[in-house]
């Protein structure tokens, strides 16, 4: 199966785009190709970008602390595993406590960082770090996959408490929902939302099905087209029946 996930709020919108930057950092920070350890730096350097949001510290430790609430009232639920509920309150606690202890901006001791600004800047130009315009950095890339991962992991400290607390509201998200099994008739699914509160859409389909989902939301209806892609051509509308597992999750 393969899972898509749609946004309903730009608040989930920007947390996902940070859970795959963290992925994709921290994947790349644990290789051993200087070229690998090229990309986790230009993943910081958009992590730092994306996390700079004066409200992201904000938003999460609300989200954390409405969450513990919730929890908390399920203590007396014999349905509920009482050592699975502890773990979890138990990794808000951890997670808030980290947060709270990040003063002032997201990111700021990178941001006082001369050089990793000066490597940041020219990035952003296509070809811009080569060792002609940067030559500081091309000896760093000479350096030992030792020392790059003990800078990339230096560099990434401050920013694993928002990690964190995206994993744990993430999570939580996603587990909310549940699940159901509709068909896409001709490769057109539409669902009035009646009154239905999402921040997320979660689609799963067979990897077999040679098509994928666009999906457009709003209050009012959800509309779903599978197209599939030939070539270099427009994508197009799949003729067949799709069947498909669909989430509305909440928290």
């Amino acid at each position: 199966m393969i899972s898509y996930e749609y946004p309903l709020s730009e608040r989930i919108r920007t947390l996902l785009r940070l859970e795959d930057l963290y992925e994709r950092a921290l994947y790349f920070t644990s290789k051993a190709d200087p070229q690998e350890h090229h990309v986790a730096l230009v993943c910081l350097f958009e992590i730092l970008e994306v996390a700079g949001r004066a409200d992201l510290k904000s938003d999460l430790l609300q989200e954390l602390e409405r969450q513990k609430q919730s929890l908390e009232s399920l203590r007396e639920n014999p349905d509920i595993s009482q050592e699975a509920l502890d773990n979890i309150l138990w990794e808000i606690d951890r997670t808030s406590s980290r947060l709270f202890q990040i003063s002032g901006k997201v990111g700021q001791e990178l941001r006082e960082n001369e050089w990793l600004m000066s490597i940041k800047q020219r990035t952003g130009i296509p070809g811009g770090v080569c060792e002609f315009d940067v030559p500081s950095y091309h000896y760093w890339l000479h350096q030992s996959a030792e020392q790059h991962r003990h800078d990339l992991e230096h560099w990434l400290a401050p920013f694993l408490p928002i990690r964190d607390g995206i994993a744990i509201v993430l999570r939580l998200l996603r587990e909310s929902g549940k699940v159901s099994v509709q068909t896409a008739i001709q490769g057109v699914y539409q669902q009035m939302m009646a009154g239905r509160i999402a921040q997320m859409l979660r689609i799963r389909l067979r990897r077999d099905y040679p098509c994928v989902p666009e999906i457009s939301a709003n209050k009012y209806a959800l509309n779903i087209r599978f197209t599939t892609q030939e070539g270099g051509q427009r994508p197009k509308v799949i003729e067949s029946d799709v069947e498909f597992e669909l989430t509305f999750c909440n928290l």
